[in-house]
């Protein structure tokens, strides 16, 4: 044994002892101190519980019926992926960039804590990048430097930033106690931030190259990587320079530890950067009118969801819910491209019908021509909320605020073509109010009669500049397509059949009669003519003569009509229960009406729309299987016989919808369509309702003013402006061999049904024929 002689070095080792064991004792205690927050200094820590199930705000997924994507709910957009999901590049750079040494360490790196070490030294505590990626994951999923996990001690600056980076530590060995190696890659990756409001690798890979994860490349993911060390500084859409060099700095690591080999390197580090870039938000994306809608059902149904169980706390905007709706991905398609190419024909029409002159108009009483309404868009300009803001900053000082209405500015409007429908241009706010009050609107949405499943949902023309959806929120009168209720309550009490004939001519209710507060009143056909001649209820239905319509509720009265279409699902409480009303005058949804005219395809059974199937937690936990709402309002022979009528709009010479027959060949195959136009006083509304076996669709088309209006009848009736993307919408449905479901056929006939119409009946093609003529004495032998 060697023994130390007695000397000036021995009182130093055993002070260094000393020092070295109060050292690590006091850091035992401080790191003690730290995890049960030692009166109350330090801030909280996580609970176990929190750790074992950490946390990030994850977004709320909306799919189709047939799981496509549609959209999103977040307030940061986020979606998890596992590790197979990812591209062995993304993982190659983010470990030769961020922590070569991760699969060596236990959470924390000895060379990372003496760089940390070194930049508290020097007053930069942020320098080095000391954090390994365990750390980074504990510090995104804990908010470790909130004010939540904030103690007395957390306000001083220097101690606040070495109490929060030992918590980190703290959490870091705990994360690698729990969790793999790769599992905590994967929180990291589906954590960060790449900037543009894009968190994680799966939405920051479809937000810059339109790829999955799985399918990013070695330069790309070198991209991604150099930016998450500061996104805004790296951001390629903006710097692309100095992205491209950041890039090629995560490159040269790659070869350094060996992921690259030199050839590699300069391939890779030689190629310029190539974005598909797309932010994901409410305004992109398929069916955006349909997911802002849907948006207030789910919030309805997590607060109620949240009363049932205390111990949830769902967020549409953080739960990372997955919501199927009963929207099918391909028909959405059909109906958007329908939709916009008859906007875009029925513009063009309507900007050379107005050509020169401004379409607010108003008729005047008694020259009966159209003059513009003077102060129109001033009075449109004080409901903007530019506007209102600047009567708060200017006050009663209106010349100041006009002064600035009238300044041009840099914005971008709506066009039809151009990159995704936009246009850069410099106009002033009351120009851009002019501009878009000469654009027509729409609403269309399409639906499955037999499971009340919406298969299509277009709510306008553009979410993103125009978010007021036509479809569901939007109420306008019908015009003629209320009249099927209108035939349906006179049969239903026996006022009629299929088989009578009525007279087209003037019909009169005088004042009072009826609840018609006002003078005597004659409803005229849209042709101004009466043509005296006798009309089956289809030849009348299918030519949409006002005459036979008035002459019907004069029988039933309206109040009767009110109560048939609220049973038919119509909701609104707007319906005039007086004679007007055969016309149409009363404010209703494409919504409802849809789901009203479902009931007559669907053997008279109301459906009310379903929109969503189910609804699933972020770990595939069913929530909620919806049902659908279904009950008989009329008998099925009834509904039956309401298609007939209605079938002669397209079938019959001179039906308003004939176009559908002749020009859209959609009646080939055995198919049969029972169909309504509608077209408004002063065409300020153009609809078209049309049914097959299978599909019941309904579309508005108007300007979002109502003085905004063709002036002729040739261009404003629901035959010319909506029926055309009715038209379009079928012939694409038909031409999709993956679609059979809704194939061309013939409604089904119920099986006891029979019209005995004195001598005339309907044969297997629903038309009346009359009777055979035979001697009378073989009559007599056939008796």
């Amino acid at each position: 044994m060697i023994e130390f002689a007695p000397g000036p070095y021995r009182k130093i080792i055993k002070r260094v002892w000393q020092f070295s064991l109060t050292g690590i004792l006091m850091l035992v205690f401080y790191i003690l101190a730290v995890s049960y927050n030692f009166l109350w200094l330090f801030g909280g820590m996580p609970s176990l519980k929190a750790l074992e199930n950490p946390q990030s705000d994850r977004a709320s997924e909306v799919y189709t019926a047939d799981n496509q994507l549609l959209g999103k709910y977040y307030v940061e957009n986020r979606t998890p992926v596992e590790i197979t999901q990812v591209s062995p590049n993304v993982v190659s750079a983010l470990l030769a960039t961020e922590d070569a040494r991760f699969v060596k360490h236990s959470g924390i790196d000895p060379r990372s804590f003496f760089r940390v070490i070194k930049g508290l030294a020097t007053g930069n505590s942020s320098s080095g990048g000391g954090s390994t990626l365990t750390q980074q994951v504990a510090k995104n999923l804990f908010d470790t430097r909130g004010e939540k996990l904030r103690g007395a001690l957390g306000n001083i600056p220097l101690i606040k930033t070495v109490i929060e980076k030992t918590k980190e530590w703290i959490l870091s060995v705990r994360l690698e106690r729990n969790y793999t190696k790769q599992e905590i890659m994967m929180m990291y990756l589906n954590t960060v931030s790449f900037g543009n409001n894009t968190y994680g690798i799966k939405t920051a890979a479809k937000t810059y190259f339109n790829k999955e994860p799985w399918n990013v490349s070695v330069e790309e993911a070198a991209l991604l990587v150099g930016m998450l060390q500061n996104p805004s500084r790296y951001n390629p859409r903006i710097f692309e320079e100095r992205a491209l060099q950041r890039r090629n700095v995560v490159l040269s690591q790659m070869k350094r530890y060996k992921f690259l080999n030199d050839e590699q390197f300069f391939t890779y580090k030689s190629k310029p950067i190539k974005l598909d870039f797309n932010v994901e938000n409410q305004n992109t994306g398929m069916a955006a009118y349909f997911r802002s809608v849907i948006r207030d059902d789910l919030k309805a149904f997590i607060d109620q969801y949240n009363e049932d169980n205390p111990d949830a706390d769902l967020d549409l905007y953080t739960s990372g819910l997955r919501i199927i709706t009963t929207i099918d991905s391909r028909m959405q398609a059909y109906a958007e491209e329908a939709v916009m190419a008859n906007m875009r024909d029925q513009q063009k029409k309507f900007y050379e019908h107005w050509r020169g002159r401004n379409p607010w108009v108003q008729q005047d009483k008694k020259t009966k021509k159209y003059v513009e309404m003077p102060g129109f868009i001033e009075r449109a300009a004080r409901l903007t909320s530019r506007y209102k803001q600047l009567k708060a900053e200017h006050g009663t000082n209106e010349q100041a605020i006009w002064s600035e209405m009238r300044k041009p500015v840099k914005m971008k409007v709506f066009v039809y073509g151009g990159r995704r429908n936009e246009k850069d241009t410099t106009l002033s706010p009351l120009d851009s109010i002019r501009y878009y009050k000469r654009l027509l609107n729409t609403g269309f949405m399409s639906m499955d009669p037999r499971n009340s499943h919406v298969k299509a949902w277009v709510g306008g023309i553009n979410f993103k500049h125009m978010k007021f959806d036509h479809v569901r929120q939007g109420r306008r009168q019908p015009g003629s397509t209320f009249k099927p209720f209108v035939y349906l309550t006179a049969m239903d009490q026996g006022f009629v059949t299929p088989c009578t004939h009525l007279t087209d001519e003037p019909t009169t209710f005088a004042h009072g009669e009826d609840n018609n507060g006002g003078p005597a009143w004659t409803p005229k056909n849209s042709t101004g003519r009466y043509s005296y001649r006798s009309l089956s209820l289809r030849e009348a239905l299918g030519q949409s003569i006002n005459t036979v319509s008035a002459q019907l509720i004069k029988k039933t009265r309206a109040e009767a009509v009110v109560k048939y279409a609220h049973d038919m699902g119509i909701m609104s409480k707007d319906l005039p229960e007086n004679p007007t009303l055969c016309l149409g005058t009363g404010d209703v949804s494409v919504y409802e009406m849809v789901a009203a005219y479902c009931a007559f395809a669907n053997g008279g059974i109301r459906v009310r729309p379903m929109i969503i199937m189910q609804i699933y937690d972020k770990n595939g936990n069913l929530l909620k299987a919806f049902t659908a709402d279904a009950n008989q309002v009329i008998s099925s022979n009834r509904a039956y016989e309401m298609l007939y009528l209605m079938r002669g709009a397209v079938e019959d010479p001179n039906g308003t919808a004939q176009r559908l027959r002749t020009q859209y060949k959609l009646l080939e195959g055995g198919n049969e369509i029972a169909a309504k136009t509608g077209t408004t006083s002063n065409y300020s509304d153009a609809w078209f309702m049309g049914m097959t076996q299978h599909l019941v669709s309904g579309l508005w088309v108007g300007g979002d003013d109502r003085s905004i209006h063709f002036r002729t009848i040739e261009y404003g009736q629901g035959g010319r402006m909506a029926m055309p993307a009715w038209g379009m919408y079928m012939q694409k449905i038909y031409a999709d061999p993956t679609l059979t479901k809704y194939r061309p056929e013939p409604f089904r006939k119920p099986n006891d049904f029979k019209i005995d119409c004195g001598g005339y009946h309907i044969d297997s093609s629903q038309r009346y024929i009359p009777p055979k003529v035979v001697p009378e004495d073989e009559d007599e032998i056939l008796q």
